[in-house]
């Protein structure tokens, strides 16, 4: 039998990687993230599809709202982009001292 019950993304219980996903997120960028998935989900969906779009597809869901996650884990806007020198002048920073 599948009980489905209307619930917020905010209070979402997530598991495994999902979990760690979601809470780099804000409750704005939640709130965000589900008005899409009202769309593109219609008909709602059960919770392991869910935590398996946070999890494996966490590229796509910050695409929605305009982020992306870079390489270290941080999220940014999208439309951000790394300074390839900044890693080097760290570098050459402290071979000053």
């Amino acid at each position: 039998m599948k009980i489905y019950k209307e619930e917020s993304l905010w209070n979402f219980d997530f598991w495994s990687g999902a979990r760690d996903n979601a809470s780099e997120l804000d409750r704005n960028q939640m709130e965000q993230i589900e008005s899409v998935l009202e769309d593109v989900y219609p008909d709602g969906m059960d919770a392991t599809d869910l935590n398996d779009l946070f999890w494996f597809e966490f590229d796509t869901v910050l695409s929605w709202i305009g982020l992306k996650q870079l390489d270290d884990g941080r999220i940014v806007d999208e439309d951000y982009e790394e300074d390839e020198n900044e890693d080097e002048e760290e570098y050459e920073d402290e071979d000053e001292e």
